[in-house]
């Protein structure tokens, strides 16, 4: 089986499937594990950084719940005004000085391609939380795990985006994860804010069934997934777009009576008004099952990048 002991995690079609199925197969064991109300020590003596230069609530609790969960420290800086970012320290010295008290690092950061550049700074294994508009691999690895549990598969499943899939780095990695998968696409976003050209050529270039449409009701007459995203208000230079924008899509109990029996719905979260608190009650709603997931998935991928599995 394949091993990533000191291997960075930085995008989505980074990952074999063999080494898919090994993240799949550790994060149940651990999650068992945890359901079991078993300590693990599989990281004792580590230290995790996260450092998070944009807002987050499930994505950096999830991972500091992980290493300690694993029996790990955690140091952790929460915004970019708290550290020396503010004084003007570049990312790279930020790494480079982070990597003598830590011995795995997660970032987030605003820029395309930042945690790339923390890579290159570092021995030390980097997981990219999330860069600026460009991907959050380790989202994509939990929204896998999640259709797993809540479909028992991902092939065959047709799994619908729906929302701002221009700006949407949770569906630009989940694309890209599932793109050697047995899985149809549709994309549901309005005109300005459509899925990015260079992952709708690549996915129909690698042969995968992708459809493109405005209208959310032809995807849940189609899908067995449906992934539902909030219009990023941070990715608007003009306010008056995003107000524009902003009520695209929402879906209510009485929309989903014209969904494809038994969908699923999912979101990364947070959620503004694009799904109605009502959702919440239908059996079918994994968005709170799937933040949950974040915590095996991520004490797989810190055990497996240590070398601690």
């Amino acid at each position: 089986m394949p091993r990533l002991a000191k291997k960075d995690v930085l995008r989505a079609d980074q990952f074999s499937k063999d080494e898919i199925a090994l993240i799949m197969e550790l994060a149940t064991t651990y999650e068992t594990a945890l359901s079991e109300g078993r300590v693990l020590d599989v990281m004792k003596g580590l230290v995790l950084s996260t450092l998070f230069y944009e807002p987050s609530t499930r994505t950096r609790l999830s991972f500091e719940t992980a290493m300690l969960r694993l029996g790990g420290k955690v140091i952790s800086v929460a915004e970019a005004k708290s550290s020396s970012a503010s004084k003007g320290e570049s990312l790279h010295d930020t790494i480079k000085t982070v990597e003598g008290y830590a011995d795995v690092i997660v970032l987030r950061h605003p820029q395309i391609g930042s945690a790339e550049e923390a890579a290159k700074a570092t021995d030390k294994p980097v997981l990219n939380a999330g860069d600026g508009a460009g991907q959050h691999p380790t989202q994509s690895l939990l929204d896998f795990y999640t259709i797993t549990k809540e479909k028992g598969t991902v092939d065959g499943q047709t799994v619908v985006l729906a929302g701002d899939l221009k700006n949407g780095r949770t569906v630009h990695s989940l694309a890209l994860l599932l793109a050697d998968y047995d899985v149809r696409f549709v994309f549901v976003a309005p005109d300005g804010l459509r899925m990015p050209r260079e992952i709708v050529d690549r996915l129909k270039a690698n042969g995968t069934d992708v459809k493109e449409t405005e209208d959310l009701t032809d995807g849940l007459a189609e899908g067995d997934v449906l992934y539902m995203t909030r219009i990023q208000r941070e990715r608007f230079a003009d306010p008056a777009e995003y107000d524009r924008l902003k009520d695209s899509y929402v879906l209510t109990l009485a929309l989903l009576e014209k969904a494809k029996p038994g969908i699923s719905v999912m979101h990364p979260l947070p959620r503004v008004n694009e799904i109605s608190e009502d959702m919440d009650d239908y059996s079918g709603a994994a968005y709170f099952r799937q933040a949950a997931n974040g915590v095996p998935i991520r004490m797989a991928l810190l055990a497996l990048v240590c070398g601690r599995a």
